[in-house]
């Protein structure tokens, strides 16, 4: 994917991501699985409910978390629709979405 996200060791995402990118960072960063940095991605997202692109990463949270009633009413709210078969697809296509399209 995008070079933005070539960051994975470092303690903390580069601070000039846009907060949803720094929440998917962190989702990465925690291998697509519950945990330290799940929590981490959440804190972020739910500091703004209610904005499309902070409502969609929380419903993929929702899907890692396998609440999936959760993640689709997230995806409601954020007037998304899942894209992917797999969480990790999906992460891939809204780390796109989010950094403006594709990069080469």
């Amino acid at each position: 994917m995008s070079d933005i996200f070539t960051t994975q060791d470092w303690s903390a995402p580069p601070k000039d991501l846009s907060m949803p990118l720094q929440a998917l960072w962190w989702i990465r960063k925690g291998e697509f699985r519950m945990g330290p940095e799940w929590e981490e991605a959440h804190r972020i997202v739910v500091q703004m409910e209610g904005v499309e692109a902070f409502d969609w990463v929380h419903a993929l949270l929702h899907w890692i978390e396998a609440d999936m009633g959760n993640a689709d009413y997230w995806y409601r709210r954020s007037g998304k629709r899942r894209t992917a078969p797999t969480v990790s697809q999906e992460w891939e296509h809204m780390a796109m979405m989010l950094s403006d399209g594709p990069r080469h």
